[in-house]
């Protein structure tokens, strides 16, 4: 077949196009392995500093030549010590001075506090209660055995909730525990343990449907997906993988983790059937054009598109730089917006003065250029991604309640991702849920800034005997700590 010019051409198009691909993979493999994890972009201004710098030396060769010397006072700055926190009880120890000289009077004293640490304390917990025997054979009398968490079992609310924080928030496996246990001389069987932990999750249960509930109530949400490894009884000798699903009410305060063994679109459209708002999410396909009963708005993420452009500043520095200054300068009017907590209806009208005209000119300036880049090239994926996106990504500014990004989701699953470096995988389906579950009381209580063990502790004290009707009063975002009160 001869060799035409436009098969030429079609052929070097081609070509261009791999080498750009295999370009971009190998720079995408070099900036996760030595590269900044860091997204925040700032300019390069060495050709403007060479530039002045070339322009001083000329003007040094052509005037005369004169030596400046001074002199500079160098002041030490010495690190300033946070004070220990006030709450901390205070353990006094008094050191008097040798051979004092009778006759001495106490002028005052030096006070040096050191924080200190004392291990874990493991107890045994014994309840006893007196039988007695009533007058004229009337009966025995006993008090009522005070309720727990797992009455058949010979573990206290406190160390559950101990093991349970320690694997889902401090990321500590099950066998690490049993070993730490072991170091204050208590042998706890790994059967024993998970026994607990299972049996535990289940009476929470009841709390996380309630949680659940509250979540496809809210009218503002956001989601993500991430993967988790699990075993499974029909693929032996390998992992299968499944999805932990999040969903995010930033104005309520609530995280929900949902797992699945897929990551079809399927998940999101069951489970957001009785959903009703704004849904914000990235540029996954799963959520676009969900058909649900209600009605959804969706939003998407400029942290996505922003890494987009990211990943082109090697493949084309000067479009690639040119945007992300300009999604640079959105994200320093959210951090105007932050430090001065402002009300939403004020923030839809700041972002309508100051951000609405950096996203008209920013798109304008992506729709001019997307034309003269390779379309699979980094930048061209960048421009495509943005453009196809565009409506969803500038809708933040229509409500003031609405966020620029799906950070705040992230930040909820990167728990998940320290947990599955220490545990690799889950034991089953039913251990990933389980796991779903925990994630989402503690994420929760992360963002109500509520801690973990204490809200633990205390709901497994009295869940027990607490009204199913106010079981909300338990959830974290609602939680008071009772040695508050």
């Amino acid at each position: 077949m001869p060799i035409t010019k436009e098969s030429s051409t079609e052929y070097l198009y081609v070509k261009r196009s791999q080498y750009e691909q295999l370009k971009r993979e190998l720079a995408e493999l070099k900036r996760l392995i030595f590269g900044s994890k860091s997204e925040r972009f700032v300019p390069n201004t060495d050709a403007l500093q060479l530039g002045l710098f070339t322009e001083a030396s000329k003007v040094t060769n052509e005037s005369e030549q004169t030596q400046i010397s001074y002199h500079r006072s160098k002041t030490k700055k010495h690190p300033v010590r946070l004070p220990l926190a006030s709450h901390l009880p205070r353990v006094e120890e008094i050191i008097e001075p040798k051979n004092i000289v009778d006759g001495s009077i106490k002028i005052g004293e030096e006070i040096t506090e050191i924080l200190e640490y004392k291990p874990s304390k493991v107890y045994v917990r014994r309840i006893i209660r007196p039988k007695y025997a009533l007058p004229n054979q009337a009966g025995i009398a006993i008090a009522a055995l005070p309720s727990l968490i797992l009455p058949k079992s010979n573990v206290g609310a406190g160390l559950l909730a101990h093991i349970c924080v320690s694997k889902f928030v401090d990321h500590t496996p099950f066998y690490r525990q049993i070993q730490i246990l072991k170091r204050e001389g208590v042998v706890v069987a790994m059967s024993s343990m998970t026994g607990w932990f299972s049996k535990g999750v289940i009476q929470l249960g009841v709390l996380y449907e309630v949680l659940q509930k509250l979540i496809l109530q809210s009218q503002y949400l956001q989601a993500d997906e991430s993967p988790i490894k699990v075993q499974d009884n029909h693929k032996k000798g390998s992992l299968h993988t499944g999805y932990h699903w999040v969903f995010h009410a930033p104005v309520d305060g609530l995280v929900l983790f949902k797992y699945d063994s897929s990551r079809s679109a399927k998940v999101p459209k069951d489970f957001l059937q009785q959903f009703s708002g704004t849904l914000q999410t990235d540029g996954y396909k799963a959520y676009q054009n969900l058909s649900t009963k209600h009605p959804i708005k969706l939003l998407a993420c400029m942290a996505h598109a922003r890494r987009y452009f990211e990943k082109a500043l090697d493949n084309d520095k000067s479009r690639a730089s040119y945007a992300m200054e300009q999604i640079q300068q959105l994200y320093a009017i959210e951090r105007k917006i932050k430090e001065r907590s402002l009300n939403t209806q004020t923030i839809k009208r700041y972002r309508e003065l100051y951000a609405k005209p950096i996203l008209k000119k920013l798109h304008v300036w992506m729709q001019q250029e997307y034309p003269k880049v390779l379309p699979k090239s980094a930048i061209g994926k960048a421009f495509a991604y943005s453009l196809n996106l565009w409506d969803k990504l500038s809708a933040y500014t229509q409500d003031g309640k609405y966020l620029i990004n799906n950070n705040l989701i992230e930040n909820a699953i990167r728990p998940l991702a320290l947990g599955r470096k220490n545990y690799l995988f889950a034991g089953s389906h039913k251990a990933a849920q389980n796991a779903a579950m925990m994630y989402s009381f503690f994420a929760t209580c992360k963002i109500n800034d509520v801690n973990p063990y204490k809200w633990l502790h205390d709901v497994f004290e009295r869940l027990p005997e607490h009204k199913a009707n106010k079981l909300e009063e338990l959830l974290p975002q609602n939680w008071k700590n009772p040695a508050v009160d």
